[in-house]
């Protein structure tokens, strides 16, 4: 690949200059092309050519069905929906704006189901979906529900005959009276469906990442209100600005600190929030869907990542990032990051070859010999098994949405799409880019001496992230220069704020915790309905309430009890002060000895909020424990280490 003046610097292309310690401008950009050279080059030396992806191109309607299919509320449009209560639920949590995205896709997929019916009538959603607000543009969440509802009464309907002679306007208008009654119980206000505008009192500066408020609904308040000309300008947050992320009394909430059930409901809120984000920005959303390919069912190098961790936790359970990768990050390490030009000055491409080689056939044996390999060459081999994995990093789904973040008006709002795309990995991907990020960071540390600045590493990082060979050329040849200073910024971001990118938003575990209070509601109600149908159910009610007294009467106001179970001290009563944070509780357990149990250290036990309105969160440190227990008196505190 030539260095020609079209690649570096095409007639009429723009740049952001504003970098801080070197702007991204043409003579920055060198890095990346001489990656781009360097993997030419390596897949020139390489092995037979890789299996393209051929990436389908599903009809609109096919799309948003698997969208809402992802978002968890397919069984709203299912051929026989049984319950859909809980979905009801899930409805109606969701804010202004991520009801509207729902609303869009409901729309697509009510029309392409209607040109697919032709010979039955459907009654026309613009009816079903009529706006149903008040001049402010607030929504009763239960006008959704019912209108989702009653969309899905219709398609069945319309597979038998819908009664052509009542006019639909009068149906639908009785329908949703009968539903009305349906959903009352299912009301309560969350956050932003209630209040005016929600940035009118927040207490946050510009270079803080708010997550309390929804992005879609910061976005929408920040382009409808009278600072719409600082949405357009940029509103001063460009590369240069360091964006902070403020703490929260109740505790941050890092991924992996909550129960699978309840991260499934985060994952079905980011993906709806993520989508009503980019249609507020006016920018199109669409996840990509790859056709299945063949490949490699054992080895290390273009191997899946599921494939490679079945393999691996054969040898050691309960690895979560391929071990391959763990070794040449070590290795990497292990001869210092104070090398000049680590990651950018290549290895040999035909030592790399046969180290490659090599290590397919000896690196499970262990038999692979590691004092051969030099650190450029580790460092290359990190990179080749990146760009090898027979599905991008960041995967099939979402690589271009990871691309187009660029296209976002503010750095703001990448950094909070960033996250929710984080936040929509698969866990092996999510794990593997966290451990690839935080290497990257501490290479970055030792810039003084490596040469190697956020930009440069940047640079260097995008096109093996981004460049995927196996969706073919198309998206490198178009745009190149635009596409290098895009992706290198995403990349870039990535890694500066990657503390921020394994954050769950605090807005979704509050949502997540509204759904778990109504669904308990259902349940204690459903078993209230049966205890009234069987026998002595009333004696049975009254002894259990009896049993609870005592345990409750034993825990004064303003006290919790902790449990720790595989600790010497198994129990504890805690008075809660205003500065009490979670550190403190398990510093108290930690300071009882007992020479019959193991001495655990401080990085291995957490504090857990367990029950409640919650499946089970692991407390940060700075979790203030006052605050907390306000805002979830019913859960149960345990110490425990993330492996019991």
């Amino acid at each position: 690949m030539n260095h020609d003046d079209s690649r570096r610097i095409p007639d009429g292309a723009s740049f952001d200059r504003s970098g801080s310690q070197d702007s991204l401008d043409a003579m920055s950009l060198d890095d990346f092309w001489k990656e781009v050279e360097n993997i030419h080059e390596t897949r020139g030396n390489n092995h037979e050519e890789r299996q393209a992806i051929v990436v389908k191109e599903p009809d609109e309607g096919e799309l948003e069905e698997e969208w809402l299919k992802e978002a968890g509320l397919s069984n709203l449009f299912a051929e026989s929906t049984g319950d859909s209560q809980e979905s009801m639920v899930f409805l109606s949590t969701l804010t202004r704006t991520q009801k509207a995205a729902v609303e869009k896709r409901v729309e697509t997929v009510t029309q392409t189901l209607r040109k697919k019916n032709k010979h039955h009538q459907i009654p026309d959603v613009r009816d079903i979906f009529r706006p149903q607000s008040d001049p402010k543009g607030k929504q009763d969440n239960s006008e959704v529900i019912a209108r989702v509802y009653l969309l899905n009464q219709s398609q069945k309907a319309g597979r038998e005959v819908c009664d052509r002679s009542e006019p639909s306007a009068v149906r639908t208008t009785e329908s949703k009276n009968e539903m009305q009654d349906e959903t009352k119980d299912l009301k309560f206000s969350l956050g932003t469906n209630e209040q005016k505008s929600p940035l009118e009192d927040m207490p946050f500066s510009e270079t803080d990442i708010n997550l309390e408020i929804p992005f879609a609904e910061q976005a929408a308040n920040l382009k409808d209100n009278s600072v719409g000309k600082m949405y357009k300008d940029g509103g001063g947050d460009t590369l240069h600005t360091n964006f902070r992320l403020p703490k929260d009394k109740t505790g941050t909430t890092k991924i992996g600190d909550l129960a699978p059930q309840d991260m499934k409901k985060v994952y079905s809120l980011a993906l709806i929030e993520l989508t009503a984000l980019y249609d507020v920005l006016g920018t199109e959303f669409k996840q990509q869907k790859a056709a299945k390919i063949k490949t490699k069912d054992c080895g290390l190098f273009g191997v899946p990542l599921s494939v490679l961790l079945e393999q691996d936790q054969k040898k050691v359970p309960g690895t979560k990032i391929p071990l391959i990768f763990q070794k040449l990050i070590s290795q990497i390490e292990e001869a210092t990051l104070e090398t000049e030009g680590l990651l950018r000055i290549p290895g040999v491409a035909t030592r790399v070859k046969s180290l490659c080689q090599e290590l397919e056939a000896k690196f499970y044996e262990g038999t692979f010999n590691w004092e051969n390999v030099k650190q450029h060459d580790a460092a290359s081999l990190l990179k080749l098994f990146i760009r090898e994995l027979p599905q991008p990093l960041l995967t099939v789904e979402y690589l271009k949405a990871f691309q187009d973040v660029q296209n976002l008006p503010r750095k703001k709002q990448q950094l909070q799409a960033l996250n929710l795309l984080v936040i929509l990995l698969p866990e092996a991907n999510r794990d593997t880019l966290k451990v690839l990020l935080e290497f990257l960071q501490r290479v970055i540390d030792h810039r003084e001496k490596n040469k190697m600045t956020l930009n440069n590493v940047a640079m260097v990082m995008a096109p093996n992230l981004f460049t995927f060979q196996g969706l073919g050329s198309k998206t490198i040849e178009q745009s190149e220069f635009a596409m290098a200073a895009g992706t290198a910024n995403v990349m870039r971001f990535m890694i500066q704020y990657q503390k921020l990118l394994w954050t769950i938003p605090k807005f979704i575990v509050n949502q997540v915790r509204k759904q778990n209070t109504e669904n308990q509601k259902k349940e204690k109600k459903d078993k209230a309905m049966k205890k009234l149908l069987k026998k002595m159910a009333y004696d049975r009610e009254k002894h259990e309430k009896q049993d609870k007294t005592p345990n409750d009467a034993d825990v004064p106001q303003g006290v919790i009890r902790v449990q720790a179970p595989h600790l010497s001290k198994v129990s504890m009563a805690i008075q809660l002060t205003e500065d009490l944070k979670a550190s403190d509780i398990v510093a108290r357990f930690l300071s009882e000895k007992s020479g019959n149990v193991q001495t655990l250290k401080k990085e291995e036990v957490f504090l857990y909020e367990i029950g409640g309105n919650i499946g089970e969160r692991c407390l940060d440190d700075d979790t203030y424990m006052k605050d907390l227990y306000q805002l979830n008196p019913n859960a149960e505190w345990v110490i425990k280490s993330k492996q019991s």
